[in-house]
């Protein structure tokens, strides 16, 4: 058989195992007739494996074989950006997983816009965020679908169109997700990783020896050639905005975004108990080892396949697997990369749909008892658009995605010292939100990011914090009859702070072990 033939029998035989893994994940549960808890955050049961494998997905997306090769050949050092983050982000979900596990559990909510909607009394606020945060999880959506597309149209050796791979990975995740739900998608991830680990193991001892015989030629060579790939700002200088300011003050504002994300904060909800998210944490920073693979494999690429540019250089990891390895391995590695697309698709688009069944069409009568039904069919539409978006305008989300990070990160004080400090009024909340959120698309759209060095995302939040506690101070929003002047229950007003915290997070002995 011909190598196009071979990988794509491989690609088609693990989609096949991906869809009816996800389906298997719901046997004995009703076959997916559970309700809206049980199908959008697991039933909350998911154990210490199923919540690492789940949450590590997230931060292994088709990025990790395309574009962290990408950003180390054309860059460098800046991409480890993302080891930095996401290891932070991984010490502040330590203390706020389990808090906002804790607060979600105890009045039966299943994301932000249900926290945005009890913590302050309007339903409408949580519809509000459904809306905007929708905006912002979008494009991801369709960059995982354009990322499995290259990779399915390159291991198959142009044997499966761009078009077709876009659908494919369309029709794959939404096989499984509209039924399964979350454990559908940590049943996935369990594969995935198990692919993942193996492949980039592979490659990290494969690549150096195959194409410069050991490390030590390689990185002789990068020293020699490519000096200005290992320090900041990178290749490009100064002119690139990748300084160590941007470094800090965008790895800071992603490890505080990256703990309200949606899919983080669903992957929180899944857990059994708050024990299971510190552990996790714990473990979570190790997993990001493999990232440095596909980093330093970009770097190799300069040696082996110069001059790509654009988009193409997001293909140099790819370059040299297509070049030196027999079919079946291109076919294994490609099942890699594109299960690291469909597993955060699916939790995106779960999601989303959680978003708006819960919070925004759970507003209409009609729907109000039927919000998973209604939550699968966002699922749905949400795929579609963004399938439809990719083959017809796909600049459109492409652009959007530039604030998806620092437009997510102006919800933070909403949601994080919204819960803490119960003098946080909706007004005070909205008010940050608003100008946080204008300011950022500004410096974005306007091309004045980073500002001074530092990520334009950052300078919205400072913004957004800054006017939110001035007006929370100032006493602007007053009462709202059910609710006392802070949003929460009138008849807890007398307690401190300190008191709000301590409820949040539960006392050692009273946490299962």
């Amino acid at each position: 058989m011909s190598n196009a033939t071979v990988a794509t029998v491989i690609f088609g035989g693990f989609m096949v195992v991906t869809v009816a893994l996800g389906l298997l994940a719901v046997r004995g549960r009703g076959g997916g007739q559970g309700g809206l808890a049980e199908w959008s955050v697991g039933g909350r049961s998911l154990g210490a494996v199923f919540i690492w494998v789940l949450m590590a997905g997230e931060s292994y997306t088709s990025f990790s074989y395309l574009g962290a090769a990408g950003w180390g050949y054309n860059y460098g050092a800046p991409v480890l950006y993302v080891v930095a983050y996401l290891s932070c982000g991984y010490a502040v979900g330590y203390l706020v997983g389990p808090m906002l596990h804790a607060y979600a559990r105890r009045h039966g909510l299943v994301g932000i816009t249900d926290m945005v909607a009890h913590r302050y009394g309007r339903p409408w606020a949580g519809a509000l965020v459904a809306v905007l945060a929708s905006v912002c999880l979008l494009p991801y959506i369709q960059l995982q679908i354009t990322g499995m597309g290259v990779v399915v149209s390159t291991i198959s050796y142009g044997a499966i169109s761009l078009n077709w791979a876009y659908f494919v990975a369309f029709a794959v995740t939404t096989g499984f997700v509209v039924v399964s739900g979350l454990r559908g998608s940590a049943w996935v991830s369990a594969l995935k990783d198990f692919l993942v680990i193996g492949t980039l193991a592979f490659l990290a001892v494969y690549v150096p020896l195959h194409y410069f015989h050991g490390y030590g030629d390689f990185l002789d060579r990068l020293v020699d050639s490519k000096r200005e790939w290992l320090t900041l700002p990178g290749h490009g200088g100064a002119d690139s905005g990748l300084g160590t300011g941007w470094f800090i003050s965008t790895s800071l504002l992603n490890s505080l975004t990256v703990v309200i994300f949606p899919t983080t904060v669903a992957g929180y909800l899944g857990a059994r108990d708050g024990d299971v998210l510190r552990r996790n944490a714990i473990w979570l920073p190790a997993y990001n080892v493999l990232l440095f693979v596909p980093m330093l494999l970009g770097m190799a690429a300069l040696f082996v396949v110069p001059g790509l540019t654009g988009a193409g250089s997001n293909l140099a990891l790819f370059k040299l697997v297509v070049d030196s390895l027999p079919a079946w391995a291109v076919g294994v590695i490609g099942v890699a990369a594109a299960l690291s697309s469909i597993v955060p698709m699916a939790v995106f688009m779960l999601v989303i749909g959680t978003m708006w069944g819960r919070s925004v069409l759970s507003l209409v009568p009609r729907w109000r008892e039927r919000q998973k039904l209604a939550s699968q069919t966002v699922v749905v539409v949400a795929g579609v658009l963004a399938l439809l978006l990719t083959y017809t305008v796909p600049n459109t989300l492409v652009r959007l995605s530039l604030i998806s990070y620092e437009g997510m990160a102006q919800f933070v004080p909403m949601l994080l010292l919204g819960l803490v400090w119960r003098r946080f009024t909706l007004t005070a909340a909205l008010s940050g939100l608003a100008v946080g959120g204008v300011l950022v698309c500004w410096l974005v759209f306007s091309e004045r990011d980073p500002v001074f060095g530092v990520n334009a995302g950052l300078v919205a939040l400072a913004a957004n914090l800054v006017v939110a506690v001035a007006v929370a101070y100032a006493g602007a929003g007053g009462r709202d009859g059910r609710f006392g002047r802070d949003g929460r229950d009138a008849r807890n007003d007398a307690r401190p702070d300190s008191d709000v915290l301590a409820e949040l997070m539960p006392a050692p002995e009273a946490r299962p072990r």
